[in-house]
């Protein structure tokens, strides 16, 4: 990661009220080129709002959003729904986005599924179908890859390959990543960075000083610090990036 270059985008401050509840109070999130930032949380944290507040789909109540120039962003949505009696196959949708033919068969080959092609989209299993999505994402070659819950429906070996699979595409074309996810195992080994969210930012850091933190363990308990202890994370860089209370973002 290249500390002398701007980042991808800072967001200051960021709060969201809608009526008289607030979603997300205070938030503070930046992401540099070639660095992998997973947002955690529980149900309701405000994950998916400030994912939306980056995306521009939503409007902050206030705080302050600075996105580098004409960022290309690629986006992979939590769900896909797709009616069962629309005939559609994986090139079609993916054809859908203008791409070219070359860039679409590339792409499956870089996510390993340029052999469902000709695939109805609707008889894909789950972790074909993230795949799917994870390809789609790529396609135009972004600069931000934002991916929520990429794991979602994939058996555990699956998520395993699936989470190696990003850290490659992101060393491979030094890209910037935001994963939403609620996985507290298998992520943690892919991830630079780690914002943890609760209406607010609790804490955020290097995910060894993450789990650790007070306000983590009141959140996910000990046995979630107990299930990420065993991952192993190495990359030949350091990170200088502290845990900090929510109090400092609030």
């Amino acid at each position: 990661m290249n500390k002398h270059k701007p980042p991808l985008l800072k967001a200051s401050r960021i709060s969201v009220t809608r009526g008289d509840r607030e979603i997300l109070k205070g938030a503070d999130l930046t992401l540099n080129s070639g660095e992998i930032v997973t947002l955690i949380g529980p149900n309701g944290a405000g994950k998916t709002t400030l994912v939306r507040v980056v995306l521009g789909l939503m409007e902050a109540s206030s705080g302050e959003l600075e996105r580098q120039a004409n960022l290309r962003i690629g986006y992979m949505p939590q769900k896909l729904h797709i009616e069962p009696s629309l005939p559609l196959s994986v090139d079609r949708f993916l054809s859908l986005t203008g791409c070219k033919t070359e860039e679409i068969i590339a792409n499956l080959g870089l996510t390993g599924v340029e052999h469902l092609r000709f695939s109805p989209m609707q008889a894909l299993s789950g972790g074909e179908t993230q795949r799917v999505l994870l390809a789609r994402a790529l396609l135009r070659d972004p600069q931000l890859l934002v991916l929520d819950e990429p794991v979602q429906g994939v058996d555990i070996a699956g998520q395993a390959a699936l989470y190696q699979l990003i850290s490659r595409i992101r060393d491979e074309r030094h890209c910037g990543v935001l994963m939403v996810s609620h996985d507290l195992h298998l992520v943690m080994a892919s991830t630079d960075t780690v914002v943890c969210l609760n209406q607010h930012v609790c804490c955020h850091g290097h995910p060894e000083k993450v789990t650790a933190d007070p306000a983590y363990l009141e959140l996910f308990g000990q046995a979630a610090n107990a299930s990420v202890a065993v991952y192993t994370h190495h990359h030949d860089h350091s990170h200088d990036s502290a845990c900090e209370s929510g109090e400092q973002h609030a």
